[in-house]
Formats: C-alpha cells, structure tokens, sequence
C-alpha cells in the first residue's frame, strides 16, 4: 500500500475500515496487518472487501490465497477388512498425516475453513474428499475419538450396505478386502447356513423355505432382523423351522406376543414339532414367577407384552439364544414400557416379525431397529434430524436412498399378490385364550353346580334338551359372562382378544367377518367397536330382505366399512363377501359344516387373496373340549344345535359326562 498522499497510520485505518473486523492484529513495526483465516470476518474481506482495497493499493496474493474460494483436492484412501469379527476401517493419506485426520475431519464438521497442520503447514479443508469422509462416520457411526492411527472398528452388520454405499464414492479410495467381498457375497447368496430340519422340507411351501433360510442366514452371520411378510403368509411356521433347525441342549428362547396369540404360539409349536419342548408363562405373578425359574427344562419361552412388562426384572439373569418379538409394532413407541423392556432383555440374536408395513413410521421403525441393533439407527435425535424429518417432511430423495440401503439387508417382506401361487386357499387358526382369574372362578362354580345338577337329573335316559341348555350357559360364560350375568360390567377375555384382532387385521388393511351364534355378543362387540370408533355392518336374522342385500353390496364396493357382524344362522349361506380376507368365530359352532359355510362367504369364487379363520377357543372350557372332540369324532356337531338329536343321541352318557368334566 504505497500510495503516499496516506500515512501509514492512515493507511492501516483504510484497511481496517474496509476489512471491519476487531480481530485483526497489527504489528507497526513491520507495516503488517495479521487476518485470522478462521475469522468468518476474514472469509468476508477476501471475498468481497478486497474490490475496495483495490482502490487504493497494488494486490499481489499468494499461490495457497489463490485457492481460497476454491476446494482442495487431498488424497485420501480408506482399507476396508474383518478383523476379530469387526469390520476395520484403515485411512490412509500422502497429504496429511493419518494422526491428524479425526482433528481435521472436527475443524471440518465445526465449518472451519482452514486447519493448521503440526508441521507448520495451513491447509484448505473445503475439500469435496473430507465431505465424503465426514459423511462415511456419520452414516457408519464412527466416533473420531475412537479413530486411533488412521483405524476405527464399526460393527460387523453395516457391512452389508457397504458395497451400494462405496459404489456411490466419486472421491475417496476404497479398497474392500477379498474377506468382507466373500461375506457380503456368502450373505447375499446364503452360503454356509444351517439346513433347514428335514421333516419340514415337505411341509414349507417354496417361499418360506426361502424366508427360512434367510433366517438361517441371519442367525449363521451373527446379524438380526425384521420379518415382515404380510399377514397371512406363515411367519409363525417359518420361526418354528428356524428354532427347530437351530436347537441345541442349553438354548433357550423367548417369544413374546399379545396376549390373544400366546395359546396360539402353543398350538403351532406342538402341531409342527416334536422336540421342542415349550412353557407358556401366564397366571397371576406368584405363578409366573415359578413357570420362569423352570426355564432351563424348556426350549421355548412364551409370554405377553403385558405380562413382560411386570415380569422383566424376573428375567434379567437369563440370556436367550433368540428373543423373537410377534407382532413387534407393540413396540413402535420407543416411550412405551413394551419397548423399554424387552429392549433390556439378554439375547444372542434378536428377531421381529410384524405384517404391518414398517415404512407407514420412521418412529416405527427406529424403535423396532434400537430393539434388533441399538445404534444401528443412531440415536432417535440423530435419526429424527437426518431421516424421519428430511424424507417426511421434506420429501429429500437422498436421505430415503440412504435409508433404504441400511435397512434393507435385514428386512424380509413379501406379499400375497408375489406369492399367491404358493398359498393354500383357506388358512385355519386355532386362537387358545385365557380366562382372567374372576373369569374363571365364575366359570368353575357354574361348571360344579351343573355337574351336580346332572349327577342327580342324569339316570339311563338323557334329557337332551337339559343338556343343550347347560351346554349354553358355559358357551354364554366362555363368550362373556355379561350375557348370563346382568351385574357384570367389563368386557370378557374373549371380546378383547376379538377387538384386538380386528384391530391388528385393519392396521393391515384387512376387511374381516365376524360371526356369531348369539346376537346379544354381536351387541356386546359393537359398543368396543364404537369405543374404537371401527365401522361396521350388522347382519341378523332380524335384518329384512332387501336391507341384508343391500348391506352385502356396500359392503363388497367400499373400503370404509372393514368389519362385517353377522349371526351364524342369519349369514351361514347366501352371501357372497369375497372383499373380506379373514373371517373370525368368535364362538366355537359345534355343527362344524355349518361354520365352514359361513367361512364361504369370503372364500368362494371371486376372491383373488387367501382367506385367514380365526376360532377363539376359552383353553380350558367346555369350548376346548368340544373342538377336539369335533376332530375325534365329526359326526357330534352335525345337528348339535338345531334342535336335531342325531348327534348328541348317538353319544353315550359318559361322553355327554364328559363335556362338563374340569
């Protein structure tokens, strides 16, 4: 600056009213003014307030000053091995010292400009090389304080995105070791699993020997995931096959569930296997307690999310060899204490199997990952910041590659319109429940009164009318004691578990029948459903005519209305319901061709999807007892309630006895 109508104290004044900036360090001696390059106000002058300078004085600026406003190119490699059963990430770089990349990449994250190395040297970190970096820990969860060398371990499970995340790479230097090729290959072509058990080879359709075997993978390569098939396809058969393959003495696992599918869990079990040895804990607390502690002589463990929560401290010695959570979207509000516990169960691999579309919630989401693989997903706060809120509520396309491309190793979805080929027509489920503990001590006393009123009625001759009435208060008790008892003000165990069903079949957007011998438990359903605010159609024999046909083809034209109540006699025939795909009896129809025709209303001709029955069954109650008879001996139910003696007839008085026995 050597114009000499200024001083130079004149002259710095200029500088220093062109530049603005408090900072700036001025040394009279030498005519220097000293710009701090970290200085947002130093950005500000060589950017723009150097024009001015202009004005006044020659401008001569320095090779490294040129590149200022330019990004700098810095070589940088990234190894990539197995080490110890963790995924190693080796940097390496012939422009910085590998010792000083974690205070590089930190100057970089806190939009510093320029860094000074330990040899003296200023550098431009504006680098398109360190963006790349800065996003490879983020999205990796690398800590810089655990980067030590140039070397930093990431958990072995986001290896399997790798190879879609580096293909994106246009500045790093990656190179993936011939291992971690061979693991992620052997993964994708499920290479070295465990076989599926032989004596399901011919019961497993073609599809789930596939969802199988992906289990078998998953378990082989230490990893966890979701299951998610829709609703209908098998789920619970293909974790039977993969706890059955995978069995050894010692093992145990834990399946926890609503409560309406814990006897559920139990029939299939002991339907498709023969060793597994399984323990239901349910009761009140005292009985739970001692079912846990007898946990080594199981391979099965099957409990609630209910009963979990009041039970978890009961479990905290235990380690599982699987955890495996149905219908994990129980636990979709990470707040909730369903998640918090069984979040802080011991387990060597953890498995969710839930048929609602997972992607409906980015919450969802997170808080079933933060139960398979804590962090995996990052904190709630990093993943709300940098996903949910980005691809929700921005529609950032980005953000939804990148999270797609995390979790789609360890998520297995299929639906019915991909593998209908490979369905049966009707699927047929046995839903075992539970009396609460008033439940059944009501159903005990009228089960003793009306044993010792047949002992004392009941001589060579059967009245069968007697029984038939007696055989309908159990089924009244069984079904919800408000309809014998007018003081009786809760819903019954049974209606719950119903209510719950159809909730769970519309969250999978499933339309649903429901049928029912007794009309007044078809009113007792509709005042849950109106609590619920759930749409529904009434069918009863009370229904005129025209009214009954006009509610079937509403019903077959809208989506609005999923739940179609209808009585047993009324609906049994005649109606054609092909847009419901699941059909609920709520109580047991003893003559059992009757219930089949009824289940025809959805499964006949025009239904292009596979129907699933639901049967509720009181465990332990006269309902139980005459579905296994149905199986023994099909000729029972024939006439049972129509007022016909062929069946009940045909029975002697110790097997009428033999219904009304405890």
């Amino acid at each position: 600056f050597n114009d000499e109508r200024y001083s130079n104290d004149e002259k710095r004044q200029i500088v220093l009213a062109i530049f603005k900036a408090k900072e700036a360090k001025i040394d009279k001696t030498k005519n220097e003014i000293s710009l701090d390059l970290n200085n947002s106000a130093t950005h500000e002058f060589l950017t723009f307030s150097i024009i001015n300078l202009g004005r006044y004085a020659d401008i001569y600026v320095s090779e490294n000053l040129k590149k200022y406003n330019s990004k700098s190119r810095y070589r940088i490699k990234a190894g990539v091995r197995f080490n110890n059963g963790l995924l190693e990430l080796n940097l390496d770089s012939k422009d910085i010292d590998v010792d000083e990349l974690s205070d590089v990449l930190k100057a970089y994250r806190q939009k510093k400009r320029f860094f000074k190395l330990k040899n003296g040297e200023t550098i431009h970190i504006e680098s398109d090389d360190f963006a790349e970096l800065d996003k490879l820990f983020n999205d990796f969860n690398i800590d810089l304080k655990n980067l030590k060398d140039g070397k930093a371990e990431i958990d072995a499970y986001r290896s399997l995105n790798l190879d879609g995340y580096l293909e994106k790479m246009e500045h790093l230097q990656i190179n993936e070791e011939t291992s971690l090729k061979e693991y992620i290959e052997g993964f994708k072509q499920q290479k070295n699993i465990i076989p599926i058990k032989e004596k399901y080879q011919n019961i497993l359709r073609d599809y789930q020997k596939y969802g199988v075997n992906w289990l078998l993978t998953l378990y082989s390569y230490n990893l966890n995931g979701i299951l998610a098939d829709e609703m209908g396809l098998g789920k619970t058969l293909e974790v039977i096959t993969l706890l059955d393959s995978i069995q050894e003495k010692g093992r145990h696992s834990l399946v926890v569930c609503p409560a309406s599918l814990i006897y559920n869990w139990q029939s299939e079990i002991n339907r498709f296997s023969d060793d597994l040895k399984i323990l239901m804990i349910t009761g009140n607390k005292k009985e739970r307690q001692a079912l846990i502690e007898q946990y080594l002589d199981y391979d099965i463990l099957v409990t609630s999310y209910d009963y979990i929560r009041r039970d978890i401290e009961d479990y905290q010695d235990i380690t599982f060899e699987y955890v495996i959570l149905d219908e994990a979207q129980n636990i979709k509000n990470q707040k909730t204490q369903n998640a918090e516990s069984v979040k802080v169960l011991k387990a060597r691999h953890r498995l969710a199997l839930s048929g609602t579309p997972i992607e409906n919630s980015l919450a969802e989401l997170w808080s079933i990952f933060d139960f398979l693989m804590p962090n995996y997903l990052y904190s709630y706060n990093y993943f709300k910041n940098n996903f949910e809120v980005p691809i929700a509520v921005e529609n950032d396309e980005e953000r939804m590659q990148d999270l797609r491309l995390m979790i789609s190793p360890f998520i297995l979805r299929r639906v019915k319109k991909d593998v209908l080929k490979e369905l049966p027509n009707k699927v047929d489920h046995e839903y075992l429940i539970d009396f609460n503990e008033e439940e059944k001590k009501l159903y005990l006393a009228n089960l003793a009164s009306i044993n010792k009123t047949m002992q004392s009625q009941m001589g060579d001759k059967v009245d069968h009318i007697a029984v038939l009435a007696m055989l309908t208060r159990l089924r009244q008790i069984c079904c919800d004691a408000r309809l014998v008892y007018d003081d009786m003000k809760t819903p019954s165990s049974k209606v719950e578990a119903c209510i719950e069903l159809v909730a769970n079949m519309i969250e999978n957007n499933k339309k649903v029948l429901i049928f029912s011998a007794f009309t007044s438990l078809i009113d007792l359903l509709i005042e849950e459903l109106n609590k619920r605010e759930i749409k529904y159609y009434k069918l009863t024999g009370q229904t005129p005519k025209e009214e009954r046909q006009q509610l079937v083809d509403q019903y077959q034209a809208s989506d609005d209305v999923p739940v179609f109540l209808i009585s047993l006699k009324a609906g049994g025939t005649g109606l054609n319901l092909t847009t419901a795909e699941a059909v609920i009896h709520i109580d047991p129809w003893w003559n059992i061709s009757a219930q089949n025709q009824a289940t025809d209303r959805a499964h006949r001709i025009g239904q292009n999807a596979n129907v699933q029955v639901y049967r509720l069954i009181m465990k332990d109650s006269i309902e139980e007892k005459i579905t296994k008879m149905q199986a023994r001996k099909q000729a029972l139910a024939d006439n049972f309630v129509e007022g016909n003696d062929g069946s009940l007839a045909n029975m002697s008085k110790d097997e009428i006895m033999s219904l009304f026995e405890r």
